[in-house]
């Protein structure tokens, strides 16, 4: 018997518990192999001899006011090209990543996404073997989490 995925739409909401992230648009893009989250000011350091980044980032659409500052151990860096066709160098963080009732670990890029009207996009390495995708339909997998409240600050992981 062949296993049953979830459907989730073209857009869902996420968290990121450890980078205190309690609700996060994102677009679901099978075009995008990893996950991308928006940051800015990014401070790579070292914790007990791991490679580390410091990041800044807006969580809502539409809404620079509104800054979390977030913490987490660099996995790599990768160069990636984006749908514009450029190439920049990028750190890759894993972490846990929330989606209605399920949670997984998930590798995220970090870059600017200013310009771009979701702060976060889920790729398709993150949605494989775990969910079928619905372009015409949204949130399906729940409500935004937290509705009505605003994300808690944080973000520092120990």
């Amino acid at each position: 018997m062949a296993e049953t995925l979830d459907t989730v739409g073209w857009r869902e909401w996420l968290r990121f518990p450890s980078l205190g992230i309690d609700a996060i648009k994102a677009k679901v893009d099978t075009g995008a192999r990893t996950s991308c989250l928006h940051a800015f000011e990014l401070e790579p350091f070292d914790r007990g001899g791991e490679p580390w980044v410091a990041f800044a980032m807006h969580p809502f659409q539409r809404d620079e006011q509104t800054v979390l500052r977030c913490e987490a151990p660099v996995v790599d860096r990768r160069r990636v090209r984006d749908s514009g066709g450029h190439a920049e160098q990028r750190y890759v963080i894993a972490v846990p990543l929330s989606l209605g009732p399920y949670t997984f670990d998930a590798e995220v890029t970090l870059t600017s996404r200013d310009t771009m009207l979701f702060r976060c996009l889920l790729g398709r390495t993150a949605l494989r073997g775990r969910f079928l995708v619905d372009p015409g339909r949204s949130y399906l997998i729940g409500k935004a989490p937290g509705a009505g409240a605003a994300p808690r600050q944080g973000g520092t992981r120990t």
